[in-house]
């Protein structure tokens, strides 16, 4: 597999034409189990000449002849979306993958930002995004429907954004009633970050609202997990974790194979 490299340049000029055989797709993967990635994503794949991504999704994509794997670090998007516009401007057809949705806090924003900062005549290419089953949407539905009604997304993340922005939405969310999921809820470099997250909600909520942990969601090794909102500790959350807390409204139904979660449509 060949890395990218280290600094990318701007490639062509904005007066030189794109080669118009070469184009992007962003594509998502799915959560993890290779049965839902869609026919669209799995076309394109089966077409390109590059695949671009985060190392860990490249190599979700079988390698074969003709195919260039391009895997690099978490924190290089617009660098990863330069060069798959490049190669596309010089006929590539490219694949820049993402797990779950590419738009959901993926590469789809990236690799549109990148364009708009880079040459003109990258505005020329073919562009597609192809949607993807993302971890939200597998863990609600692995548990049963807590997003059945008004819901929120937050990345909890402060990588790309102050902390105080973070915990401003999450108050907001919690007063407003909102079912919410939570991404990226707790690393090792910010364990901090989840446990202030569980002090806003308590602080806010003040009831015993169902908080689902659904981790490694599709794979063999999914688990899920529903815990009281006062009982919940920073510990039981980690990067493979998709959190989802329920709003007032949202119920546990106790089934023969573990409880259902749901959140009634009149909540």
């Amino acid at each position: 597999m060949s890395a990218m490299p280290a600094k990318v340049g701007t490639g062509f000029a904005s007066g030189i034409a794109p080669d118009r055989n070469g184009w992007v797709v962003v594509a998502g993967l799915g959560p993890g189990r290779e049965t839902l990635v869609t026919p669209e994503v799995e076309a394109a794949l089966a077409e390109a000449t590059d695949v671009v991504g985060y190392i860990p999704y490249v190599a979700r994509v079988a390698p074969r002849e003709g195919l260039t794997l391009h895997p690099s670090d978490n924190r290089v998007e617009l660098d990863r979306s330069r060069h798959a516009l490049e190669m596309a401007a010089a006929g590539r057809k490219v694949v820049v993958v993402s797990s779950g949705d590419p738009g959901v806090f993926a590469m789809a924003s990236a690799v549109f930002e990148a364009l708009e900062a880079g040459p003109l005549a990258w505005r020329a290419l073919e562009i597609r995004v192809l949607p993807g089953i993302t971890a939200m949407l597998a863990a609600a539905a692995a548990a049963g429907a807590p997003l059945g009604h008004d819901f929120c997304a937050i990345n909890l993340s402060d990588n790309l954004k102050p902390w105080a922005l973070i915990e401003k939405r999450l108050r907001l969310a919690a007063e407003a009633d909102f079912a919410m999921a939570f991404y990226n809820p707790r690393s090792k470099s910010r364990p901090e970050g989840f446990a202030r997250t569980l002090e806003v909600l308590n602080e806010t909520c003040r009831d015993a609202r169902p908080v689902l942990f659904a981790r490694a969601v599709s794979t063999p090794e999914q688990s899920l997990r529903i815990v009281p909102l006062p009982d919940c500790t920073p510990e039981m959350a980690d990067m493979r974790t998709m959190v989802i807390v329920g709003n007032s409204a949202t119920r546990v139904i106790e089934g023969p194979a573990g409880p259902w979660l749901y959140t009634p449509r009149s909540a």
